[in-house]
C-alpha cells in the first residue's frame, strides 16, 4: 500500500506546481476542475455533445485539463482556423497514447506519427505510391464489380421482399473494397482470428478512442490498474501476426503478372528497391498498411450509414436525389464513377451528412511542439488541440437552422471538404489533412449513390421514417448505435 500513497503524494505535487504556474499565464476560459482528474469527467460517455455543451458557457477556445495533460478545445470556425493554419506548424505533431504506441509499431504511422522528417517521408510515399489520382483510377474496374454484386445480392433480396441489415451490406462492400486495394484479395473472417476480421477491427477502433490512465496519469499508467495496455499487445499480436502473413504471400507471388498492385506490392517494392531515403522495412509497412485499414474501413461505411439514414427519414431530399441521379444516369443503368462529377446534389447531401455527422467528430488530437499564443490566450507546449467538429456544424452563427436536414444550403455555397473552409472541415485541414480524402469521397458517393439509385427503401413492420432510431455510438469513428434495418424495392428498368 505505502507505493500507492507516495505516487498519490508525487502526482498531487505536480499538480499543485502546475497550478502555480498556469495562474502567471493567461489560459483559456474553462470549468472549474477537480485535483488530479482536472476537467476529466465532464466528458462523460459522448465528450463531443458534453464538449459543445461546455464551449456554449465559455466560449469557442476553451482551456481544460485531462488529467496532467493541458488541453484546448476549439468550438468555432475561426477558432479551428487558428489551429489547423495560422499555427498549423506549431500543432502538426500527435499526443503519445498507449494505443498509438502499442497497435502502429510505435507510432510508425500517418495518423498518430509525430511530426517530424519520417513522418513527412512517409506521408509523401503514401500519397505519391498510394493515394494518387492515377493510383485510385486503376482500381476503378474492381469498384465497379463489388457495386455490382452489393446491387444484385440487394435485388434478390427485394424480390423475395426481405429485411436487409442495410448496416452490414455497407460495411461489406466497403470492406471488400478495402481489402482488395490494400491486399489484393477478400479476407473472409474465419482467414482472421477465432473472433472475426470485423469484431476484431472493431475492437481496435473502440480501444483507440477508450480513457486510458496511462494517457493522462503518466506516473501511475505502467501499473496498467485497467488491463487495457495487456488487452492491446494481445490485439496487436493478432494484427502483426495477419499483416505478416500477407507480406509473405506476396512476397511468395510475382506482382509484376499482377495487372495492378494492390498497396502491399507497392509498398514491398518501396522497401526492398531501398530508395525510401529513410530506414524502411516491415515494421513501417505493416504500420500504414494498419493505417490504410482504420481510415478506409469505418469512416467511408459509416459516412454511407449516416447519409441513407437521413435520406429515409426525409423523403423530400431523397426523391430529389433520384430525381437527378435519374436525368444524369438514366433509369436503366447503375452509377458509373464518370457520373459522380455531374451529381452537384449528390455532393451537396454527402457534405450536409458531415456537417450533421463527422465521422470522426473531434478530429484526431493534435499536440503543440512549443509554446504559443491562440486569440491572446497562453498555449503551452505539449497540449492537447482538440477541434470539435460536432459543434461547430451546429454553430448557429454559421448555420442557419442547423439542426435540420438541408442540403440544399450548399447549393452555390462553394464549400468544400478539402479543408479551405473551416466550417466543414471532417478530413481535417493543413498538414494533418487526410491523405485519403480523395478516395473517401468516392467511395462514400459512389456506394450511396448505388444505394440511392437502384432501390426504394422501406422501414419494416410499418415504421414510419420519423422513427429511426439516430442514437450514435462514440468512438474513434462515431457510429451509428444501432444497424439499419430496411426493405429494398428495386427501381431500375434493366
Amino acid at each position: 500500500m505505502a507505493w500507492i500513497w507516495i505516487a498519490l503524494s508525487l502526482i498531487m505535487f505536480v499538480y499543485l506546481l502546475q497550478q502555480l504556474k498556469k495562474k502567471k499565464k493567461n489560459i483559456p476560459p474553462g470549468p472549474i476542475g477537480i485535483p488530479i482528474l482536472g476537467h476529466l469527467h465532464l466528458l462523460g460517455k459522448n465528450p463531443p455533445h458534453n464538449l459543445h455543451r461546455l464551449a456554449r458557457k465559455h466560449g469557442p477556445i476553451m482551456g481544460l485539463r485531462l488529467g496532467f495533460v493541458p488541453a484546448v478545445v476549439v468550438s468555432s470556425p475561426a477558432a479551428a482556423e487558428l489551429i489547423l493554419k495560422t499555427h498549423d506548424l506549431v500543432f502538426a505533431s500527435r499526443p503519445k497514447s498507449a494505443a498509438a504506441e502499442y497497435m502502429s509499431y510505435q507510432q510508425k504511422n500517418i495518423i498518430f506519427g509525430p511530426y517530424g522528417p519520417y513522418w513527412r517521408d512517409m506521408r509523401k510515399i503514401c500519397t505519391l505510391e498510394l493515394l494518387s489520382s492515377l493510383r485510385i483510377s486503376q482500381f476503378q474496374a474492381m469498384r465497379a464489380a463489388e457495386l455490382r454484386l452489393m446491387v444484385d445480392s440487394l435485388k434478390q433480396a427485394a424480390e423475395l421482399g426481405e429485411i436487409v441489415d442495410l448496416s452490414a451490406r455497407v460495411s461489406g462492400v466497403n470492406g471488400d473494397m478495402n481489402c482488395l486495394m490494400i491486399f489484393g484479395r477478400k479476407y473472409a473472417d474465419e482467414d482472421f482470428d477465432e473472433k472475426g476480421f470485423k469484431a476484431v477491427f472493431t475492437e481496435v477502433v473502440e480501444m483507440s478512442a477508450k480513457f486510458n490512465l496511462a494517457d493522462y496519469f503518466p506516473y501511475i499508467g505502467v501499473l496498467d490498474l485497467q488491463g487495457m495496455n495487456r488487452r492491446m499487445k494481445e490485439l496487436s499480436k493478432i494484427f502483426d501476426g495477419f499483416l505478416e502473413k500477407i507480406i509473405d504471400e506476396h512476397l511468395q507471388e510475382k506482382p509484376e503478372k499482377k495487372e495492378t498492385k494492390d498497396f502491399v506490392d507497392t509498398m514491398m517494392a518501396v522497401m526492398e528497391s531501398g530508395e525510401a531515403g529513410f530506414e524502411f522495412d516491415r515494421r513501417h509497412v505493416k504500420a500504414v498498411l494498419l493505417d490504410l485499414l482504420v481510415a478506409g474501413m469505418d469512416t467511408s461505411s459509416t459516412a454511407v450509414e449516416w447519409a441513407i439514414s437521413e435520406l429515409i427519414r426525409h423523403p423530400r431530399v431523397m426523391k430529389k436525389l433520384q430525381n437527378e441521379l435519374e436525368s444524369t444516369v438514366g433509369i436503366d443503368r447503375t452509377v458509373e464513377e464518370s457520373h459522380l462529377n455531374k451529381l452537384e446534389y449528390l455532393d451537396s447531401v454527402v457534405k450536409e451528412t458531415l456537417r450533421l455527422h463527422p465521422v470522426v467528430p473531434l478530429l484526431v488530437p493534435h499536440e503543440s511542439m512549443e509554446d504559443c499564443t491562440i486569440d491572446g490566450y497562453h498555449i503551452p507546449k505539449k497540449s492537447r488541440a482538440i477541434v470539435n467538429m460536432w459543434a461547430i456544424g451546429r454553430d448557429p452563427s454559421v448555420w442557419a437552422h442547423p439542426e435540420t436536414f438541408s442540403p440544399e444550403r450548399f447549393s452555390g455555397s462553394g464549400i468544400d471538404l478539402r479543408g479551405r473552409d473551416f466550417q466543414l472541415v471532417p478530413f481535417g485541414s493543413g498538414r494533418r489533412t487526410c491523405p485519403a480524402l480523395q478516395l473517401g469521397v468516392v467511395l462514400v458517393k459512389l456506394v450511396l449513390a448505388q444505394l440511392v439509385h437502384c432501390f426504394d427503401w422501406e422501414l419494416p413492420n410499418g415504421m414510419l421514417p420519423c422513427d429511426l432510431d439516430m442514437s450514435e455510438h462514440f468512438g474513434l469513428v462515431t457510429s451509428r448505435a444501432e444497424h439499419i434495418m430496411a426493405i429494398p424495392k428495386y427501381r431500375l428498368t434493366a
